[in-house]
């Protein structure tokens, strides 16, 4: 496939200003695929028992999306039915509510999407290079979360590094 090809079937995005679900929707829908997975990481208001105000996300855009860019094209050859996918991320403040990232597929058949995305989010989270910052209402502090997927290069649990 050339360049122009996969970059037709490829919406990645990592940027302050994400485009919307409906939108990452949008791109990936066409005719010839019956089924569309989706996920949308959520920011919530709460960890271990303490409020959350918001998330804030750092990263390197030029490395990001090309980490991103590889993660769509192996999933394409791993799920070869698979027609576009949608991958964003935000960098910035992400408050209570709002997505930090969303993924999207479509395919003929239900299957290779979900599997997909399944995919994609594990392995964004193992390799692509952005950190998150959890910070706390009130006095409550921040802390910054490393994944160990990003360490071990494979899905697993979060751990936290309490911030001075």
């Amino acid at each position: 496939m050339s360049s122009d090809q996969s970059t037709d079937r490829f919406l990645i995005k990592v940027s302050e200003d994400l485009p919307t679900l409906e939108e990452c929707h949008s791109f990936v829908n066409s005719p010839s695929c019956g089924a569309i997975s989706s996920f949308a990481g959520i920011t919530r208001d709460n960890f271990q028992g303490k409020q959350v105000n918001h998330l804030s996300y750092e990263g390197y855009v030029p490395m990001a999306e090309k980490e991103l860019r590889k993660l769509c094209e192996e999933a394409t050859v791993k799920f070869p039915t698979i027609g576009q996918i949608a991958a964003v991320h935000i960098l910035g403040d992400c408050p209570v509510g709002s997505a930090s990232v969303i993924l999207c597929a479509s395919s003929p058949h239900r299957k290779e999407a979900m599997h997909c995305v399944e995919f994609l989010i594990d392995e964004l989270k193992a390799k692509v290079p952005i950190w998150k910052r959890e910070v706390y209402e009130g006095d409550g502090g921040a802390i910054w979360k490393e994944n160990v997927e990003w360490k071990e290069g494979k899905p697993k649990r979060v751990m936290v590094r309490q911030e001075e």
